[in-house]
This record gives structure tokens, C-alpha cells and sequence, in this order.
């Protein structure tokens, strides 16, 4: 029987270049997909037309998944049907005329600086785990890296004496600044205790779990939740909050748009400005609580 998962991730690997988070969503989207289809007895993808997606898409419904989740499967379906049509497997994209509502994004959760040095204070840098769990946070704030690019990196990646990490991000590829509090974190760590704990499965990955291999996305957001409860902090934790902290905390402090945009690895400039507007709404919003004026409205 043809897997068209294995195709279709080999597609999004070679072809489109789609980050390693992009390709497991989407390939576990669309086998989800296929083993629906067939059990209401259309086999052949090419065939299913957009009221069968449009069921499927009211099964998830049925099963409580999120606004967000529907909105990727749709995109998952779409660029399934991209790839059939590409290779001469079908002849229109079905899921192109399935619409939805769109999800109204919420405002990123971001941590005031006092958070900030509240969540860096909790791991215990005498302890394996601990000095592994500040290196991470240090280097997460220092550089604004997303979760996937961090637990990517190798020991190559990081040069402690000039300051900088080399990060490869999607079809990019950066050159990041770190502050001396983070190389100094970071460097304790790779001398003092990455050798204790790595595996020969981890090869050259820079932070790795307690089975010596390389630490994943899940098991880091679990550790940024400990911390988090340690510290007391009552927002939400997201996969993006320290990213998230690191943008508006450099442009509160006077940072180029532009500059930002590079250091975060952004391909088009509107998804940095997304920063400048929180920064305005946080303006507004001391305005309101703080001007004598303001106060009387």
C-alpha cells in the first residue's frame, strides 16, 4: 500500500524546506486524514472531494480540538493537495475551498523583568540538572531563539570567546549575540557538566536530557513550567513567552525594528512589527494607570 505520509514529509523536507516542528504537524495531520478517509471508503486522496474534508474538518470539531488546530489541518490539507498536484496525482486542490472562521490570535504573554530574574534565579547551578536548566534560560533570553532552534543546537554552534551562537532556523541561517551572563552560564555548563550527562545517542547536541540525548521541545517547556511554579508566576506559559519577553524588552529598550527582525530570525518585517504594537498597546495602557489626567476618565 503507498505511504503518502512518508512522500508527502519527504516533500516538505527537500522540496519546501519546512522546519522539523512544520513537518511532524503536518505529516501527522495528513495521515490522520488518510486513516479517516478510509474508513468511510475513499482510498485515493485524489478522489476525496471538499465536502469529505469539510466533514472531516466537523469530526475534529466533534472531538473539541482547538480553533487553531482546525486552522492547521486545513493548511496541512492544502499543501498535501499542493504536493498531489505537483506530482500529477490529482487534479485540483480540494481543501482550497474549505474555509473558516478565522482565530482570533491572543496577545503573547509577556514577562515584566522582575519575572524574568525570578524565573533565571530558580535552577541550582550545583546541581547537574540545575547549571543544564540555567544555561538553557540564559541563553533562550539572551538570544530570543525559538524553543526548536535551541534544542537543535550543537557544541559547534556556540562560540564561547567571541560571544555568538550560529543558529540555522527554517530556510535561515543567523549569527546571534550572547551577553556575558549567558556565555558565563553557558560555558560552565559545556565545561563543567555537559560531559557528565551526554550519551554516545547524543552526539553533538548542546543541552541533552537526563538519558544523555538531545533534549526536545516537550521536555524543555516542561522544565520552563517548574521553574515558572517555582518562581510563582501566574501567566501563562507558552512556548514562546521567553521570545516573546526578549523582543518588547530589547525594543522598550531602544532596539531598530530592523535589527530586531535579524536577531529573531524573521523572513518578512510584519512579523517583527507584531512587537511594536504590543510595545505601543503597553505604552498606552501606563498612560491610563499612571497620568493624573488619564486617571479621571
Amino acid at each position: 500500500m503507498r505511504d503518502y505520509g512518508a512522500e508527502f514529509e519527504d516533500y516538505l523536507t527537500k522540496r519546501k524546506a519546512a522546519s522539523r516542528n512544520t513537518v511532524a504537524s503536518y505529516v501527522r495531520d495528513v495521515r490522520n486524514f488518510l486513516r479517516f478517509t478510509d474508513r468511510n471508503g475513499a482510498r485515493d486522496p485524489a478522489g476525496v472531494s471538499a465536502a469529505e474534508i469539510g466533514e472531516y474538518i466537523d469530526y475534529l470539531k466533534s472531538l473539541n480540538r482547538s480553533g487553531a488546530t482546525l486552522v492547521r489541518n486545513v493548511a496541512s490539507l492544502r499543501c498535501f493537495y499542493r504536493f498531489l498536484m505537483a506530482g500529477g496525482q490529482a487534479g485540483i486542490n480540494p481543501a482550497k475551498s474549505v474555509k473558516l472562521q478565522k482565530v482570533p490570535k491572543k496577545a503573547p504573554q509577556i514577562l515584566s523583568g522582575k519575572e524574568i530574574e525570578l524565573l533565571l534565579a530558580q535552577p541550582d547551578p550545583s546541581e547537574l540538572k540545575g547549571c543544564r536548566d540555567k544555561a538553557m534560560l540564559e541563553l533562550l533570553y539572551a538570544t530570543g531563539l525559538r524553543v526548536s532552534e535551541l534544542v537543535e543546537l550543537n557544541v559547534e554552534d556556540v562560540d564561547i570567546r567571541s560571544g555568538r551562537l550560529s543558529c540555522c532556523g527554517g530556510r535561515s541561517h543567523r549569527v546571534v549575540p550572547i551577553h556575558p551572563t549567558a556565555v558565563a552560564a553557558v560555558s560552565d555548563y559545556m565545561l563543567r557538566v555537559r560531559s557528565q550527562m551526554v550519551s554516545p545517542e547524543g552526539g553533538q547536541a548542546l543541552f541533552v536530557n537526563r538519558n544523555g540525548c538531545r533534549l526536545t521541545r516537550q521536555g524543555f517547556w516542561k522544565i520552563v513550567k517548574l521553574y515558572a511554579g517555582r518562581a510563582k508566576i501566574v501567566k501563562e506559559i507558552t512556548p514562546h513567552t521567553l521570545r516573546h519577553s526578549f523582543a518588547l524588552h530589547l525594543l522598550e529598550n531602544g532596539a531598530a525594528l530592523k535589527d530586531l527582525q535579524a536577531m529573531l530570525g524573521h523572513a518578512d518585517i510584519s512579523s517583527t512589527q507584531v512587537y511594536a504594537h504590543l510595545l505601543n498597546d503597553h505604552f498606552k495602557e501606563v498612560y491610563n494607570q499612571c497620568h493624573p489626567r488619564a486617571k479621571l476618565s
